[in-house]
């Protein structure tokens, strides 16, 4: 079998070329207390279903498909099929056990808590 990008050859079928999806770079912010690190990413028509988060060895890796179902003769399309793609690093601090994600309206929450021992704590002096 011979593959290039844009077509997939096969010995018992016809050529037929391949669908490749633009992937997008969604836009984040990152906020961070002494608690936890907040990552919203933007990824507008992706389902929950649809997202996946990775960590291993200090890299998250974020990505989505969106899938739009189109009704109609289309006179015009500049909104289609996609997928989002990040990677970030990961300080080793976070509790990797501990996080979690919810989405809204096209804003994904990524909540990365930090270990116990990564969190602020005041030193009490005792007096000899």
């Amino acid at each position: 079998m011979f593959m290039n990008e844009n077509q997939a050859v096969s010995q018992d079928q016809p050529t037929e070329p391949v669908r490749q999806l633009p992937v997008i770079t969604p836009a984040v912010d990152i906020l961070e207390n002494e608690r936890e690190i907040l990552l919203h990413a933007d990824l507008p028509g992706v389902l929950k279903d649809d997202i996946n988060i990775h960590i291993d060895n200090g890299k998250m890796t974020l990505s989505g498909r969106r899938r739009l179902q189109m009704t109609g003769a289309t006179a015009w399309r500049e909104f289609a099929d996609a997928e989002f793609r990040r990677i970030f690093a990961v300080p080793q601090n976070i509790d990797v056990g501990q996080v979690h994600a919810d989405l809204k309206e096209g804003v994904l929450r990524l909540h990365l808590p930090k270990s116990e021992s990564a969190k602020p704590r005041r030193i009490e002096i005792t007096a000899g």
